[in-house]
């Protein structure tokens, strides 16, 4: 490994970019994008060390780390591929660039700087090679990447600069005391697997799975240490209590026994090996309970095969999320690879999983990952179908989230595909989404999870327009003016209608039960009394144009905010 190698170009076999075209991707695709990303990160690296190179500094300067991580690469090369190719080594690589450039803050650009050393110091361990370095501490912390993170105690508070050093694999580490003097601990990384000497070592956890064919676990790092596990700021570690571990192992489980699924990939279907690192977000014990589904997941394309979630309740919300964010790693990689279209960055598109306009590359990423569930959640049905009769609730909840996500899905494909913004590369990745969809939009979905998909599209879409576009004039009709007023609301409605209750009591229950007559007259009832609420006012819309369907109710849905001036009859 060297920042002077000559790197060939990449070129992708066209079997395997058609595989990505369509929404999924085997493992040599997968391994093919990884590869790519590898030598991203040395060309970014190579150009962020020649920034560093000159920084004042009073840590072990950057060049010397560098040959350490060199020679460490040489003994040991397998797991220093691994440093490199952590999600946490992207994340700190853009975010020191973007430092650098003055686009991002942090701590002392020099402590920032000397994670470099941290990388070298794990690379050492690894390696069993002997080097000394001077680091920075955090309240007296040391985060070694891919390995886990020292504590000193009564360390000094704040950033200090301490010293480390490593031999046949154990870790010296020395700083200054919280009065006076020094305090030091000395650890073996690589077989120190649980907390000893009062905590003084956190190891990484990781989480085990069994492959596809039941083959032997693997693991994927649940990392709530490493300062650059963030999508871009630098974060303090969160350590996870022994119980809230246990779920989340307990649950990863489950989700890729769901994924486990034998036989051709394709969109929705996730070997559990492709995923590098989840990021444990927001909660570090089991109480209060979760919510059932995931309430945030984000990535980055600069963490290749890094994913960011707040753990659900449920092993099948969690399965879906893994789908989701996978998705969006392999689409990042890809536009690393190709220019896939030609984006002023303007959020003035409609995305049918969002509450706000988005602009062209972020419909571009719903598109893709939304494939990808839809093809998750066809899974589901098929398995659901497959099953005894007591499946038929979770075959009505397969089929509708497998009818509502093709369906926005190829919404927002064709958004793209009409928007004159996709290069040639592009328009080939977003006519095998568009294939791969209009397939799956002919397969048969349970009757009633159809029509409850149908309404829910509608209604967001109905309600987007109502709270983000402003009537226009006349003269140009289909000239999106987006109101001044706009702000985020909650989108209730599409996990609202994932099931149909028996004694419907809202409108929207009614609604989703069939009986549009009935929520028409109780989203009325709502109206009378404020007649321009936006969430009402969609439901009584997409009822009335169910009860009249015609040209009249296509116009209606088309330009719902056309209604806002006047306010109408109800």
């Amino acid at each position: 490994m060297t920042s002077e190698q000559h790197l060939a170009p990449f070129r992708m076999p066209d079997r395997l970019f058609a595989e990505l075209a369509a929404g999924g991707g085997s493992a040599a695709a997968v391994a093919f994008l990884e590869r790519a990303e590898r030598a991203r990160r040395l060309l970014l690296l190579r150009t962020l060390l020649g920034h560093l190179d000159a920084l004042p500094t009073p840590l072990t300067p950057v060049a010397e780390a560098w040959r350490v991580l060199k020679e460490a690469a040489e003994k040991s090369p397998e797991p220093v591929e691994r440093l490199l190719l952590a999600p946490p080594t992207g994340g700190w690589i853009s975010h020191m660039l973007r430092r650098v450039h003055g686009t991002a803050t942090g701590p002392p650009l020099w402590a920032e700087a000397g994670h470099l050393s941290a990388l070298a110091l794990a690379a050492s361990v690894h390696a069993g090679t002997e080097t000394a370095f001077d680091v920075p501490l955090t309240d007296g912390r040391l985060a070694l990447p891919g390995l886990g993170m020292v504590r000193l105690a009564d360390a000094r508070v704040g950033l200090a600069v301490g010293r480390a050093t490593t031999a046949g694999g154990e870790l010296t580490v020395e700083g200054p005391g919280r009065t006076n003097g020094s305090v030091r601990v000395t650890c073996r990384p690589l077989r120190q697997r649980a907390d000893t000497g009062g905590g003084t070592w956190l190891p990484l956890r990781t989480l085990t799975h069994t492959g596809p064919g039941g083959e032997a676990p693997g693991t994927v790092v649940l990392d709530d240490l490493d300062p650059y596990r963030d999508l871009d700021d630098h974060l303090p570690p969160a350590r996870l209590d022994e119980d809230e571990a246990r779920e989340w192992q307990r649950l990863f489980h489950e989700a890729a026994r769901i994924l486990a699924r034998p036989g051709i990939p394709g969109p929705g279907r996730v070997d559990p090996a492709m995923i590098r690192a989840i990021v444990p977000f927001g909660r570090t014990g089991v109480s209060p309970p979760p919510l059932p589904f995931v309430q945030v997941s984000a990535s980055s394309g600069d963490s290749f095969g890094g994913m960011l979630i707040v753990r659900p309740a449920s092993a099948l919300a969690l399965a879906e999320t893994l789908v989701h964010e996978l998705q969006h790693s392999k689409l990042a990689a890809l536009l690393h690879l190709f220019p896939l279209l030609e984006d002023d960055r303007a959020e003035r598109y409609y995305a049918p999983w969002r509450t706000d306009p988005r602009h062209l590359t972020g419909l571009l990423h719903g598109a893709y990952a939304f494939t990808g569930v839809a093809g998750f959640w066809r899974d589901r049905l098929a398995d659901a179908q497959s099953a005894d009769a007591r499946s038929a609730e979770a075959a009505e909840r397969a089929g509708y989230f497998f009818a509502l996500r093709r369906l926005q899905s190829r919404l927002a494909v064709r958004t793209l595909l009409t928007s004159g913004r996709l290069t040639v590369q592009g328009r080939a990745l977003v006519s095998g989404l568009a294939r791969t969809l209009d397939g799956w939009l002919r397969e048969e979905v349970p009757p009633a999870a159809l029509d409850r998909a149908r309404t829910a599209a509608a209604l967001h879409r109905t309600e987007w327009r109502l709270r983000n576009v402003a009537p226009a004039p006349a003269a140009t009709p289909s000239h999106l003016r987006f109101r001044p007023d706009r702000t985020s609301w909650p989108d209730t409605r599409t996990h609202g209608f994932a099931t149909r209750t028996t004694t419907p009591r809202t409108p929207d229950e009614h609604l989703a039960a069939g009986d549009a007559a009935a929520a028409l007259v109780r989203y009325a009832d709502v109206l009378a009394d404020a007649p321009a609420e936006p969430h009402a006012l969609a439901g009584w819309i997409v009822a009335r144009t169910i009860l009249e369907p015609g040209r009249a109710a296509r116009r209606m849905l088309a330009r719902p905010e056309e209604l806002l001036e006047p306010s109408p009859r109800v």
